[in-house]
């Protein structure tokens, strides 16, 4: 049975773990403790179910929900549109909405794209209220913003179609669209971050695109999330050069900045595969990029829109580095939504995360903390 635990626990955190065997027991038994409450997170601490968790988002937003459910409901574009209308130039939230939108309408698709064929009909009904919006009102800067977005969705879910680059081509020219229709909102450049990237664009090109971004919203840590992974090794750049470009952001940061916070995801894109030893945790680069994100959350306004996407990565951090009781302080501000990464690269998010919530309270119970002591008092 122990060893089924252990195999169990390797499986949820992606990885292979080779630890001395002290350490593999004590992991079996925090990994039994953490477990048991995951089946019954309700119980005490007042986490939520697995199957409750949402992952569509990374933290509430009760208007978005609200408009995502009438969308359902009606099938009707309007309740979008007024929403994108009642965020304004909120930059950081319009980013966010209109991520969650788009997202929204390529699930649908797939589901129900996956529904027809078994049907033998051909018929394709997902996603037509985005499709209704961009005919009914082709001017609504919120609607080809939205469609924007959902084009480079639709080409990552496959990169290696034949299709992808004619994609991606096709989202570039929306985002100019968009551009057209709302010339002060970074939002469509933002989108073309990644549609660039997808599109191998040369490093000055991508510079230029970049400066239209900070032209206008210098600090807006959606983009520099967008922006990241352009100068990573996995794509078109290096270590390095990630992690300058995030220190410059977070030098150059503003007071009320998330900035701070981005050597963390800078740190997290160039982690090796085999990153189950917990030195590398407590290693002088990860702490200080784990110091940087706590910084950044103590001066940021608490419902900033992307703290949520900090605190998840965070908790990640955390609990590897065995920094039980900071991750389940962050766990009880997120828990509930687990749209972000790193949960999101996985093929289960909710259960990934999950896994990380079981051995975060496992960890916490074995310091000696208890249900009935959550939260710590002052938190």
């Amino acid at each position: 049975m122990d060893a089924l635990l252990v195999l169990l626990a390797a499986t949820a955190l992606g990885g292979c773990v080779f630890l001395p065997w002290m350490r593999r027991r004590r992991a079996v038994q925090q990994t039994r403790q953490g477990l048991v409450v995951a089946a019954d997170p309700m119980a005490g601490y007042g986490f939520v179910p697995l199957d409750e968790l949402d992952v569509r988002l990374p933290g509430p937003d009760q208007e978005l929900d609200d408009a995502l459910k009438e969308i359902r409901r009606t099938h009707d574009w309007r309740p979008a549109a007024e929403l994108l209308k009642a965020t304004g130039d909120d930059w950081e939230l319009r980013w966010q909405r209109v991520q969650t939108l788009a997202g929204s309408a390529a699930f649908e698709l797939a589901r129900e794209g996956a529904e027809d064929a078994a049907r033998g009909d051909g018929r394709r009904s997902g996603g037509i209220w985005l499709r209704t919006w961009r005919l009914e009102s082709p001017k609504d800067a919120g609607g080809a913003q939205t469609h924007a977005q959902f084009l480079v969705l639709q080409a990552l879910r496959d990169p290696g179609s034949q299709d992808f680059r004619m994609i991606l081509e096709e989202a570039r020219t929306v985002c100019r669209e968009a551009a057209l229709l709302a010339p002060g909102s970074p939002i469509p450049y933002i989108t073309e971050l990644a549609v660039a990237r997808g599109l191998n664009d040369r490093p000055a090109d991508y510079e230029e695109l970049w400066s239209k971004v900070a032209q206008r919203a210098p600090h807006h840590m959606g983009a520099h999330l967008a922006a990241l992974p352009y100068w990573s090794e996995k794509w078109h750049g290096s270590r390095k050069e990630a992690e300058a470009f995030a220190e410059r952001a977070a030098a150059g940061a503003p007071e009320n900045s998330l900035l701070p916070a981005l050597p963390l995801f800078a740190v997290y894109e160039h982690l090796p595969e085999a990153n189950m030893v917990r030195s590398l945790y407590q290693s002088a680069v990860i702490e200080r990029a784990v110091e940087g994100a706590h910084f950044a959350l103590g001066q940021a306004p608490a419902d900033h829109p992307m703290a949520p996407h900090v605190r998840h990565l965070l908790v990640w951090f955390l609990v590897r580095a065995e920094r039980y009781a900071e991750a389940m302080e962050q766990l009880r501000l997120v828990d509930g939504h687990v749209g972000a990464v790193p949960w999101s690269y996985g093929r289960s998010p909710a259960a990934e995360y999950a896994a990380y919530r079981a051995l975060a309270i496992a960890g916490w119970e074995q310091m000696g903390g208890t249900s009935a002591g959550f939260p710590p008092e002052g938190r």
